[in-house]
C-alpha cells in the first residue's frame, strides 16, 4: 500500500475508535446484537505488555474478565497467538468486542468504500478470510475458559460510506472461510517434521556468507505458484527453480490440478505427442485428445502450394 493509502486507513479506524469506540459499538449493536441492550458506555482494558507473549496473556485475561462483566467490553488491537504447524503465530486484529451474553465478534476495518451498501467482491472475500484466521485463534483461547465463550462466525467488517470518510458496516458471514483455513492448518507439515528432514548441521541465519545460506535454502523442496509473488519474500527463488525444473506449478494450482500426475511441462508435451503416459490416465487422455484438436488437418487444401509473390 502507498503511504497515502496507510495514512488513509489509519485516519479512518482512528474515526471508527473515537470516543471509547462509541460509534464502532453501534455498529456492532445495529447489525449483530440488536437484543441486547445499547451499549451507551464500553470498557476498554489497557492491553500494553512486554513483547508478543507478554500482550498475548494480557488479551487472554482481558477476554475472560470482559466475559465475566456481562457488559459491552472493546479490546482495541489485541494480541492472539494461533498454532501453525507447531509454531505460535501472533495476530493482531483491528478490534474484538464482547458482548453482553459473553460472546466475541472480530471486528475489521478497512479503508476500501461500500458504495450503496455494497463493496468490492474480491476485497470483501480478502477481509473474510483475514478475519477467519482471527476466529480460529479466539477459539483457541476461548477453549481454555470454562465454560467456553461463544465466538461468533459474522464478523463485522467496516469501511467508509460511499465516498465519505463516515463509517458505515456489514455483517460477514466467515463459516466457510473458517473451515478452509482450519482444514489447511491440520494439513501443514509441522516444523518439526520439516526440521528431521533436512542434513545435519543445516542453519538459515541471516549472517551466514551467502554461499552457505544459498546451500542451506537449496536443500529445501519448493512448490512454487504464482500466488507466492504476493505472499513471500522467496518466491523470485522458488519460481527460478521451478522454472528451471520445468514443473507445472510454476504456471498456477488450478492447472497443476487440472494435469494430475503430469508433475513437468516436458512430461505434458510428451503425452500430448503421444510418446508417454497411460492413456487410460484421463489426465494423459484429455492432453493428447486438446493437442489434436488444435493440429490443422493435413487434407488437400493444406497441402496447396502458396501463391507466387508479387514481383
Amino acid at each position: 500500500m502507498s503511504q497515502f493509502a496507510l495514512t488513509r486507513g489509519n485516519a479512518f479506524e482512528a474515526k471508527v475508535k473515537a470516543d471509547g469506540g462509541a460509534e464502532l459499538l453501534r455498529l456492532v449493536h445495529e447489525r449483530l446484537d440488536r437484543r441486547a441492550e445499547p451499549p451507551t458506555e464500553a470498557h476498554v482494558p489497557d492491553l500494553t505488555a512486554i513483547g508478543p507473549e507478554g500482550r498475548t496473556a494480557r488479551t487472554a485475561l482481558a477476554l475472560r474478565e470482559a466475559t465475566e462483566a456481562q457488559g459491552w467490553t472493546l479490546l482495541d488491537h489485541p494480541m492472539l497467538a494461533l498454532d501453525v504447524a507447531g509454531s505460535p503465530a501472533f495476530l493482531e486484529p483491528d478490534a474484538v468486542v464482547v458482548h453482553p451474553d459473553g460472546s466475541w465478534t472480530v471486528v475489521e476495518i478497512k479503508s476500501f468504500p461500500m458504495l450503496d451498501g455494497s463493496a468490492d467482491p474480491s476485497k470483501v472475500g480478502a477481509a473474510a478470510r483475514q478475519a477467519a484466521v482471527y476466529v480460529l485463534a479466539l477459539e483457541e483461547v476461548a477453549a481454555r475458559l470454562e465454560p467456553a465463550p461463544q465466538v461468533r462466525h459474522r464478523v463485522l467488517l467496516v469501511c467508509p460510506k460511499d465516498f465519505s470518510n463516515l463509517p458505515t458496516a456489514s455483517a460477514v458471514d466467515i463459516r466457510k472461510q473458517r473451515a478452509v483455513t482450519a482444514r489447511q492448518l491440520t494439513r501443514l507439515t509441522r516444523i518439526e517434521d520439516i526440521a528431521d528432514a533436512l542434513p545435519d548441521g543445516t542453519c538459515f541465519a541471516p549472517d551466514l556468507p551467502a554461499a552457505e545460506l544459498t546451500a542451506a535454502v537449496e536443500s529445501v523442496p519448493a512448490t512454487y505458484a504464482p500466488e507466492c509473488l504476493s505472499a513471500c519474500e522467496l518466491a523470485f527463488h522458488c519460481r527460478d527453480r521451478s522454472r528451471a525444473a520445468g514443473t507445472v506449478t510454476s504456471l498456477g494450482r488450478s492447472v497443476r490440478a487440472e494435469l494430475g500426475g503430469l508433475t513437468t511441462v516436458g512430461e505434458v508435451l510428451a503425452a500430448a505427442r503421444g510418446e508417454a503416459g497411460d492413456p487410460d490416465d484421463p489426465a494423459v487422455a484429455t492432453t493428447a485428445a486438446t493437442r489434436g484438436s488444435s493440429t490443422p488437418s493435413s487434407g488437400p487444401a493444406s497441402a496447396a502450394p502458396c501463391p507466387a509473390a508479387p514481383p
